[in-house]
């Protein structure tokens, strides 16, 4: 495994060839013919990890030929805390694909616990390869020891490709890891908090949209289209449901749809996202990946409120800027799906071990939240996305610097 770090630390193994300079930009050096092949499209896809991961503390590239496993883990800050952040498991094109990924979500993970008041850093990790085909005992366990290597730098918890069962065998290898079931006391499937806090900030969002509107009933009769109905999205369906929404929804896979429809009859569906976006909609809550708001969804669309569970949903600088000058109300998409880290923090410093009751009062305050970024964004004159990011960035520099008081 060879770590790459701007702080300068050693490697956790010296790796058999070091590469030579180019190499770097691409991935790790390999011991044998075991290893995977790169990507064809290694080369346009070319990555400098110096250039693209200047924020970051630490990046991890590991792998093991047995197993077959390909991971990075990327450390943003440690400012308030360990980094914790999920773990992705997707196929990936290239090498480079990967690292940007793992880059963004780091940095995103950061501003989230950061606003969500949380005394963590950020970090994400990503295992490249098909979880339908790829995923075994082995490479999870691998994966592990890499996580417990770091020391505790670094907690990991589940994400797209990853559930609580597997966080249950990652953790036979390492001590940090949280979202795992409930039959070893972890937390459960963070998605349930994850769809909770993304209501609660689609309801601050709307009442910030129709300032008029009876807060018990802000979404009731309001068309809510979700794109994404997997882990997340469904749960989010459900209490949209609840509140009286009309909810259309989207999924490229068919069986999430189905169990969507299984579980609430009454939904609509649309074949695909781009019909979703065209349609006449009060809120759009992204829910699948991320780079959902381009400069096109924006012109299309006529919903009033964004407010969805999807990392990174602004696919460029600017778009946030775009988003204002069309008059609608974007809830940032880290500091509405902080539910979920907030949900596994709660396992991993719970003395007494996760109590759902306590994470789900917390999750609760991102209604508040949001409703400071989007008043904030209105007095500072700025966008939504501006606000939240000088909220994280306040509330780092503030906390923060405590650490630098020596405790003896």
């Amino acid at each position: 495994m060879v770590r790459i770090t701007p702080a300068g630390l050693s490697s956790l193994a010296t790796p058999p060839s070091w590469p030579e300079e180019s190499d770097i930009t691409m991935s790790v050096s390999r011991s044998n013919s075991a290893d995977p092949a790169p990507s064809s499209d290694a080369a346009a896809a070319s990555t400098d990890v110096f250039d693209d991961g200047v924020e970051h503390e630490q990046v991890v590239f590991a792998q093991d030929p047995a197993s077959g496993l390909r991971a990075i883990i990327a450390i943003h800050s440690t400012a308030l805390g360990p980094a914790l952040g999920g773990t992705r498991f997707y196929p990936y094109t290239s090498t480079g694909d990967a690292l940007r990924d793992v880059l963004a979500l780091s940095r995103g993970m950061t501003y989230k616990a950061a606003v969500a008041g949380l005394d963590l850093g950020g970090g994400k990790a990503v295992i490249i390869g098909d979880p339908a085909l790829d995923k075994s005992e082995a490479l999870l366990r691998a994966y592990g020891r890499f996580v417990e290597s770091l020391a505790g730098r670094y907690f990991t918890a589940c994400d797209v490709g990853t559930f609580s069962p597997d966080m249950d065998l990652i953790g036979r290898e390492t001590r940090y890891v949280t979202g795992r079931t409930e039959a070893v006391g972890g937390a459960g499937d963070s998605s349930v908090l994850t769809a909770y806090g993304v209501f609660c900030g689609m309801r601050a969002a709307a009442e910030h949209a129709w300032g008029d509107a009876d807060p018990a009933a802000v979404l009731q009769g309001r068309t809510v289209g979700v794109a994404g109905v997997g882990k997340v999205g469904r749960h989010l369906v459900g209490h949209l449901t609840e509140a009286g929404a009309d909810v259309v929804v989207t999924d490229v896979a068919q069986g999430a749809v189905d169990r969507v429809r299984d579980e609430y009859p009454h939904v609509r569906v649309v074949g695909s996202t781009d019909e979703l976006v065209a349609s006449a909609l009060d809120v759009y809550a992204p829910c699948a990946l991320g780079n959902a708001l381009t400069d096109q969804v924006v012109e299309t669309l006529s919903a009033r409120v964004v407010c969805g569970a999807a990392n990174n949903q602004l696919a460029h600088d600017g778009v946030e800027k775009l988003l204002g000058e069309a008059g609608i109300v974007y809830a940032p998409d880290f500091v509405v799906n902080a539910g979920g880290l907030i949900q596994v923090d709660d396992e991993r410093e719970g003395a007494h071990g996760f109590d759902f009751a306590r994470a789900e009062a917390r999750t609760a305050r991102i209604y508040d939240t949001t409703r400071v970024v989007l008043e904030r964004a209105v007095s500072d004159d700025v966008p939504t996305a501006v606000a939240a990011d000088r909220l994280a960035e306040q509330r780092m520099r503030d906390v923060g610097r405590l650490r630098g008081i020596w405790l003896a």
